[in-house]
């Protein structure tokens, strides 16, 4: 008998570990501001999002938990940097097990589960694996 728990690995842990950081509209927000500069200070990520540093330092530690960012302190303020390895590595797990599953043909669903328009509002606006911190 096959154990589904047998199955999954290390690798598929990291995975899910840096997809669930990145299922936040503010972390994903906080990633695209850091992949446009070598690095940034708190402060500056504070002033470009516009929320408290304490909100901003959660989700930074969210990040940098998934190791889809790097920190290091400087004097007195705190820096981080985007680690492209590990951003590039997710990019490559996801489109290998997407194409995988698809048979590299990932056309439209048929029989949308969603045809109430009221269950795809509700869909859409509450992702699954959505959750605020």
């Amino acid at each position: 008998m096959n154990d589904l728990n047998s199955e999954i690995d290390l690798r598929d842990e990291a995975v899910t570990r840096r997809l669930a950081a990145l299922a936040h509209p503010v972390r994903l927000k906080l990633l695209r501001h850091l992949g446009h500069s070598k690095s940034c200070c708190v402060k500056d990520l504070v002033a470009r999002i516009g929320m408290a540093q304490s909100t901003v330092s959660q989700h930074l530690k969210v990040l940098v938990d998934a190791e889809l960012v790097s920190y290091r302190p400087e004097q007195t303020r705190s820096c981080y940097t985007i680690n492209a390895d590990a951003v590039h590595s997710l990019i490559g797990v996801i489109e290998q097990t997407l194409t995988h599953c698809c048979g590299g043909d990932c056309g439209p669903v048929q029989g949308d589960d969603c045809e109430d328009p009221q269950r795809r509002e509700d869909a859409l606006s509450h992702p699954a694996g959505y959750k605020d911190i």
